[in-house]
């Protein structure tokens, strides 16, 4: 297994990508779980990061606090509807990323001021979040460096940055449970879309492709989520997750027929089943995320049996193989 990327990865990614960057996504992803105890610079340096303030222009302001910061950062990079961009705003959302301690990951920390604010960006980029916690999608990984510019594909911009540094800000941003839930919230509905968008009569890896990837990027998600509560220890961990519960149930839900709105079916159909798991299963439900939305999915389209079983089989080992890597 490879090490981690280093202060010279940014080269030697390219070269990897050229051999194989399959590899690279599976390395060495356990490192950051031990989290620095360095005190993190004031709105951790994005003041003075020249790339930062050419990105944002007139919007960053002398003198602005942290909370001002993060605002100005949304405004920056949302689009005009979720999950469409200019090229500016996905730019704008990568620099602020590579500027965040690239070259440092593995003790990177965010300024609690800044990590709601940086989760809410990222939930405006579901799509791009979706396949950056996935690490499947080589588009993905061959726009990755700080050089690469986003790229245009479906009437909007992508953008993406190396699979373990993506890991290392996910998890310093979810220190906050809010900033978590929002990353976990925006997930869950882009992975409900990825599933209503299979055609009835899909079949082979048009079919199982989607339900997979989701129990992939889901489980990279909660392994980093159950990650943080080890770290914290047993009463603050508890309370991290209990707030993060909280803020999903939270969520408004949509409830109609899987016939009318196939996404909003599976969207409601999940929070009805947290809702109804006792506190004691939380921790569980959400491990196997991927496999409950897989189950109802599955059931909703009337899947024959023997390919339903199958596919479950199958995003059961995606999940769990997921989870394995951040804990390696």
């Amino acid at each position: 297994m490879p090490p981690r990327e280093t202060k010279s990865r940014a080269t030697r990614v390219k070269t990897l990508i050229a051999f194989g960057v399959c590899l690279v996504l599976l390395g060495g992803s356990g490192a950051w779980l031990l989290l620095s105890s360095e005190t993190t610079a004031s709105c951790s340096g994005l003041p003075e990061n020249k790339r930062v303030q050419k990105s944002l222009g007139e919007a960053m302001q002398p003198g602005m606090s942290c909370a001002e910061l993060g605002e100005a950062i949304v405004k920056a990079t949302r689009g005009s509807e979720p999950a469409r961009h200019s090229r500016r705003e996905a730019q704008t959302l990568k620099d602020v990323l590579f500027s965040l301690g690239f070259e440092d990951s593995e003790n990177l920390t965010v300024d609690p001021a800044l990590r709601v604010p940086l989760a809410t960006a990222l939930a405006d980029y579901a799509p791009d979040v979706h396949e950056m916690l996935a690490g499947l999608d080589p588009d993905y990984v061959s726009h990755a460096d700080a050089t690469d510019p986003p790229w245009e594909e479906g009437g909007t911009y992508h953008l993406a940055v190396y699979t373990t540094y993506f890991r290392d800000i996910v998890r310093a941003i979810s220190q906050d449970p809010q900033a978590y839930a929002i990353l976990r919230v925006a997930e869950t509905r882009h992975a409900a879309q990825q599933l209503a968008a299979v055609p009835d009569d899909a079949a082979g890896v048009e079919f199982s492709l989607p339900a997979k990837k989701n129990a992939r990027a889901l489980g990279i998600l909660d392994a980093i989520g159950v990650a943080i509560i080890q770290h914290r220890g047993k009463e603050e961990g508890q309370a991290w997750h209990t707030a993060v519960v909280d803020r999903i149930l939270r969520e408004p839900a949509t409830e109609r027929s899987y016939q009318d709105n196939p996404a909003d079916y599976l969207i409601a159909a999940w929070l009805r089943e947290l809702r109804n798991t006792p506190n004691t299963a939380h921790a569980d439900r959400l491990a196997t995320q991927g496999l409950g939305m897989a189950r109802s999915w599955t059931t909703a389209r009337n899947t024959d049996e023997s390919a339903r079983q199958d596919l479950l089989t199958e995003v059961e080992r995606s999940e769990s193989v997921a989870h394995q890597e951040i804990k390696s």
